[in-house]
């Protein structure tokens, strides 16, 4: 898949939230069942929030939340299925990592179930030390 027809934004209002339930659908098994009114209140409460387009079709989404200068997370990173292996995933974190609000964090945390490598090539590191977590 060529990828360099692929447009980045940045700009959540662009998002419809139908066309993001539909890429968690196909792509996210651990978001399948996110409604929409819960999807604008994450939306809402992160910074930056990056999505990919070909066209005015939603391909690839990730969102994170910081303090901008010492501890950020990355959440949601999905790449529609027709798109993957192309580049476009390293491409959204990449994205994510260098906006003005994610530049000078000291510590960038995020959770995968099954795409260590692909992080590691990023340059995170698998960290087993800070992971504890409080179900609400």
């Amino acid at each position: 898949m060529d990828c360099h027809q692929i447009q980045l934004c940045d700009r959540p209002q662009q998002i419809e939230l139908s066309q993001l339930q539909d890429l968690f659908q196909r792509a996210a098994f651990w978001a399948t069942d996110r409604r929409s009114e819960e999807l604008a209140l994450a939306i809402r409460h992160s910074n930056p929030v990056i999505s990919a387009w070909d066209g005015d079709r939603l391909v690839g989404f990730a969102r994170a939340t910081s303090d901008g200068i010492y501890r950020a997370t990355i959440w949601d990173v999905v790449i529609h299925p027709d798109y993957q292996g192309a580049g476009l995933g390293r491409k959204l974190v990449e994205t994510v990592l260098s906006h003005p609000h994610m530049s000078r964090v000291e510590r960038v945390y995020l959770m995968t179930t099954h795409q260590q490598s692909f992080y590691e090539k990023i340059g995170f590191e698998v960290n087993s030390t800070t992971t504890m977590v409080l179900l609400n």
